[in-house]
């Protein structure tokens, strides 16, 4: 019996997705097709004729325009594909309907840490969050002393300190969003449940003052949170030696925090692709979408995001949007994005990179298509602005741009206590304070990198298990990970770097 050589995702589509390197004149099955031209592994394949102008099909869904006439047994790609406008029926929850919820006594838990606001963490952490990156170096400069001092080596329960720093705070406008995202980041940063302690450190002199921050967002117990400025501590050797004199007082309380049995309610995921490729929406993201399926019915809650990787599929959510106005806020986040890229020059097309191309991806429309896939199939329960605090439970949406450090920063801010990355050429990202769970799409990368991926999903393509399969292994994986199990970012110490606030407006 001949291999099946390609994949045919709808019976309207008019290409096919290749599961090897093709040769020229080889045949193409099951779609018994000569292939025209070499066709690398996980690109697409004409399988019937598309004139020039008609509509490139995949998914079912329009993912371009031929540029040229294609013939079947053509690679289809950008230099015969081009984007262009269509409509979308957006049919505002039509596809909604009732959650099957696990039963209650059914539900699956996991370990984690119970703070004493009621909020759950899945790591143990202490950190150093600043308001403004003058405040930086000194913050690094308190983390290296204490691991200089060996000061955590008595306090083996506590998963290490982690300096949150970043390049913005000052020299900017009050009173418009983008400072108001700035402080939402920050902010729920420092109130993160996967930190036990937080010093919140400044400069003193810059425009995002600590005070204020905490009048506008609240303060929490001064047991597990202190803030004081460089300026006001005499400089940088002063403020070290109060910072380190300060976590040795709260290192006791960190130390104590034990894991106890919680609801999968108290979960919450991050929901992200990078280095994406032609089987991300074939097997890591649906994949990924099942174990979310599982989560939401287990009364968890998963939370997409990447707003410019849902341009084209936009559709696909606000049909399980549980009210109009929340179907309608996406929608206004997608046309504020095309004003956003319009006044810079730019197009929503610009997205995918040269590795998402390289790997078999043609325009964004198609890259959206297999990235919404991440977020399963129950109701869009809410649409959250860029770090806002998810107060919905179940499957909800953050804006975010398409760049992973910045969208998983704004995640993580959003309150998401664990990350699920699905990539298939083949991200290395880590996070602190939340762990990153690593889903490879294919399996050449995942042997070739596997010290740092923690599922291969290509084994839905290889034929040795099925979606739903990987649906309940990631599932159990993230309850895993969120007890306590470390992923591969966190064995290579990935996340000291990776806090990248989302930065819109003037700098002055």
């Amino acid at each position: 019996m001949t291999a099946n050589t390609s994949i045919q995702l709808s019976p309207q589509d008019n290409v096919a997705v290749v599961l090897a390197d093709i040769a020229k004149g080889s045949i193409v099955e099951p779609v018994s097709i000569t292939a025209r031209e070499p066709i690398p592994r996980g690109h697409k394949l004409a399988v019937a004729p598309i004139k020039e102008g008609e509509t490139v099909i995949k998914y079912g869904q329009i993912i371009g325009f031929a540029s040229a006439h294609i013939a079947p047994g053509e690679h289809v790609h950008v230099h015969n594909v081009s984007m262009g406008d269509f409509e979308r029926d957006y049919a505002y929850g039509e596809a909604a309907s009732q959650t099957d919820m696990v039963a209650d006594a059914e539900r699956a838990t996991f370990q984690g840490y119970r703070r004493e606001d009621g909020r759950v963490g899945t790591r143990n952490y202490v950190g150093i969050v600043t308001s403004v990156n003058c405040s930086a170096t000194v913050a690094k400069h308190i983390a290296r002393e204490i691991e200089k001092r060996g000061i955590l080596d008595n306090y083996p329960n506590v998963d290490g300190i982690v300096p949150i720093v970043h390049g913005a705070g000052c020299c900017t406008a009050t009173d418009d969003e983008g400072f108001r995202m700035l402080q939402r980041t920050v902010w729920g940063h420092a109130r993160h449940a996967n930190f036990a302690s937080v010093l919140m450190l400044g400069l003193g002199c810059e425009t995002n003052q600590i005070p204020l921050m905490l009048e506008v967002l609240g303060k929490p117990s001064e047991e597990a949170f202190h803030y004081t400025t460089i300026q006001d501590e005499g400089g940088t050797r002063k403020t070290v030696e109060e910072a380190v004199a300060w976590f040795e007082s709260v290192l006791p309380a960190a130390e104590a925090a034990k894991r106890e049995s919680v609801p999968v309610s108290e979960l919450t995921v991050a929901l992200q692709c990078g280095g994406s490729d032609g089987y991300s929406g074939i097997t890591a993201n649906p994949a990924l979408g099942l174990a979310v399926d599982h989560l939401v019915r287990h009364g968890g809650s998963g939370v997409l995001a990447e707003t410019p990787e849902i341009y084209g599929a936009e559709h696909l959510l606000t049909r399980r949007a549980v009210t109009k106005d929340v179907g309608e806020k996406l929608i206004e986040r997608i046309r504020w994005w095309e004003d956003y890229a319009a006044k810079n020059g730019a197009s929503m097309d610009n997205n995918p990179t040269p590795g998402n191309k390289a790997g078999g991806l043609t325009t964004i429309l198609e890259k959206s298509l297999g990235a919404v896939a991440k977020g399963g199939s129950t109701n869009l329960a809410g649409v959250y602005e860029y770090a806002e605090p998810i107060t919905t439970k179940g499957f909800a949406f953050m804006d975010s741009p398409g760049y992973d450090p910045v969208s998983i920063t704004g995640e993580v801010a959003s309150g998401c206590n664990l990350v699920a990355f699905t990539t298939g050429r083949g991200s290395v990202y880590g996070n602190k304070p939340a762990p990153s769970l690593k889903l490879a799409t294919n399996t050449p990368m995942y042997e070739h990198m596997a010290e740092d991926m923690d599922i291969n999903c290509g084994t839905i393509i290889d034929g040795t298990e099925s979606l739903e399969d990987l649906g309940e292994k990631i599932f159990r994986k993230m309850l895993a990970v969120a007890s306590g199990e470390r992923t591969k970012s966190e064995e290579h110490g990935f996340g000291d770097a990776e806090f990248a606030p989302w930065q819109v407006g003037a700098q002055m």
